[in-house]
């Protein structure tokens, strides 16, 4: 079953340039990865600091494999100090 993931991520702005390009390299490391179908970044409108992550799945099993691989490791450091907060994650499914 395909799995559909949202992320809010808001940058401290102090650092929105350095998150935003950390975002970007995430999505074409990530594009690679057998299991994504799709993985769109975007940013807020009105506020720079907030990126929104629409991505889908082809199972559980290979969004598991996702969040083990070292661009994913990478970032979670960069989060703990250049993030205003914890980014928040829903998966859903279609229905």
């Amino acid at each position: 079953m395909k799995v559909y993931v949202t992320a809010i991520i808001k940058s401290k702005p102090e650092f929105t340039t350095e998150v935003k390009a950390a975002l970007q390299n995430m999505v074409v490391e990530i594009l690679k990865e057998e299991a994504c179908i799709q993985y769109d970044l975007q940013q807020g409108l009105t506020d720079d600091n907030t990126f929104i992550f629409h991505e889908i799945w082809e199972n559980e099993a290979g969004l598991d494999l996702h969040g083990q691989q070292p661009h994913i490791t990478s970032f979670k450091v960069l989060a703990a100090t250049k993030l205003e907060e914890k980014p928040i994650v829903v998966r859903t499914k279609l229905i």
